[in-house]
């Protein structure tokens, strides 16, 4: 693939920029040429007269055979080798972070070599904090914790402690009520039986009589004590003690969550204490990444800020490498994936392939001289000795016209009424109207007007003058719109 490639593109001349020429850009360099002519014509009579017999003495004019060939169009940019897949080393501490030591670019490192090491102090003092407040805030859901069992405790304790020893408390004095009132209720009784007998006298009737009421009322009491115990007290107290436990649960909840984050806070900052210090964890060629187009200095250096996720160093693979090239605005619509190139980095070229055209264009700016390009990825077969970075020539053939008649571009003169050369006869040079199809740099294919081992004219512009007064008649619009017309509709 690689011979191929090199013998059709030997036919052109690499150049940096686009190799598919228009009508009116071929109008454009004509005129340039007829003016530069002019004025070295202009030139001429004005030195003096040894100089201008010695500018006369001129040989016969360049000519060139026309033949059938190949014509090869292309474009060829500059571009740099990138791998296909890199490994990413990222920064894992949070915020803003500065480097105070970073492993030089294309250095090559095993497993475990130190890369990047990042400031600790700041890391090392929230260490400490977090580390203080984790043990108060611990002390603290501690508290809450005994809180709680001293709550569910209580519960128990007032159930099968308090609450019964009221109760039973008041069932004594109720019996001792009912007895009392008995008693009282006897001797009443009794006292009557002898009052009727003359032996008790009427004030200790009543006295009797009071004794019995004091004692029914006595019970009366301790009845609705009992049940003011079952029916209120006790559904109060357990509700208070209910409430006093679900309080010292989401007090124990609350505190037990802040002493969780407080050490998981300080975990982190251990953690990021130890994304500092970054290793390699396998081996391989460590470099920098692409940093901004008007940057001088990469984003990766000692003193740096760097973020968190932010990319620190790239580890590509080495067996996979591209080529990112950009592709001017003029011809992106003719590049397409499959196509083939040729790579010429230095000392070395090879065959490739188009792998994909980006869809939008690179950001354009004063660094860029504001051009427009999109990004192209020409893809490499495994060849060892390459690294990233390294610039590269791409030369993508954009068509490939076989066995086709072709005459140089400097031979033809476009004008409003078309394309002409100058062909060398017997009966001298005889000016000839020529159909054009495609072109590059060096050579255009020639459709009709001239047959091959026909001699062309080289160089018009300088040798002919009716090619001079042809290119310097002015081009009517209405031509030069039919043109582009035609040389769109060639190119779809």
């Amino acid at each position: 693939m690689s011979t191929d490639v090199g013998s059709e593109t030997s036919l052109t001349q690499k150049h940096r920029g686009p190799r598919r020429s228009s009508p009116v850009l071929r109008r454009i360099v004509t005129l340039l040429v007829i003016i530069a002519a002019a004025g070295l014509a202009l030139a001429a009579r004005l030195i003096p007269a040894t100089t201008s017999s010695l500018s006369h003495q001129t040989g016969p004019e360049p000519t060139y055979t026309v033949t059938r060939g190949d014509l090869i169009v292309t474009v060829t940019e500059q571009g740099t080798l990138e791998s296909a897949e890199n490994t990413e080393i990222k920064c894992r501490v949070r915020g803003r972070n500065t480097i105070i030591w970073v492993i030089e670019s294309g250095s090559v490192v095993k497993p475990g070599d130190e890369l990047v090491r990042l400031d600790t102090l700041a890391i090392e003092d929230a260490i400490a904090e977090r580390t203080k407040y984790a043990h108060l805030t611990r002390s603290g859901a501690e508290r809450a914790k005994a809180d709680v069992a001293r709550a569910e405790l209580a519960i128990p304790e007032y159930l099968k402690g308090r609450y019964r020893t009221q109760l039973m408390t008041l069932q004594k004095d109720m019996a001792i009520a009912q007895y009392g009132q008995l008693t009282a209720q006897n001797m009443l009784t009794h006292a009557e039986t002898m009052a009727q007998r003359g032996y008790v006298s009427g004030l200790e009737l009543q006295e009797k009589k009071f004794a019995v009421t004091q004692a029914r009322l006595h019970v009366g009491i301790t009845q609705r004590q009992i049940k003011e115990l079952n029916d209120f007290t006790k559904a109060m107290e357990l509700e208070t003690l209910q409430g006093d436990l679900n309080a010292a649960r989401a007090r124990y909840a609350a505190e037990a969550e802040r002493a969780q984050m407080d050490a998981a806070r300080r975990d982190l900052a251990k953690a990021e204490l130890e994304h500092c210090m970054i290793r390699a964890e396998r081996a391989g060629l460590v470099i920098y990444p692409r940093g901004k187009r008007w940057k001088r200095t990469p984003d990766i250096e000692e003193g740096a800020t760097v973020h968190q996720d932010q990319t620190l160093l790239l580890m590509p693979d080495l067996s996979k490498m591209q080529v990112r090239v950009g592709m001017h605005e003029s011809v992106v619509d003719h590049i397409k994936p499959g196509m083939t190139a040729r790579i010429t980095i230095p000392g070395q070229t090879m065959a490739g392939e188009v792998a994909s055209v980006a869809p939008v264009t690179r950001p354009a700016g004063w660094w860029t001289g504001n051009v427009v390009k999109y990004d192209a990825i020409i893809t490499l077969p495994p060849i060892s000795g390459l690294k990233p970075g390294m610039s590269a020539e791409v030369e993508i053939i954009l068509e490939r016209h076989v066995d086709v008649l072709t005459i140089p571009v400097t031979a033809v003169v476009e004008t409003a009424q078309g394309a002409f050369c100058w062909v060398q006869t017997a009966e001298g040079t005889k000016r000839r109207s020529l159909e054009l199809g495609d072109s590059n740099d060096n050579l255009a294919e020639v459709r009709t007007g001239l047959q091959p081992g026909e001699e062309v004219v080289l160089d018009v512009l300088a040798s002919v003058e009716e090619a001079q007064t042809l290119a310097l008649n002015p081009m009517d619009e209405a031509g030069m719109r039919m043109s582009e017309q035609q040389e769109t509709d060639h190119d779809e």
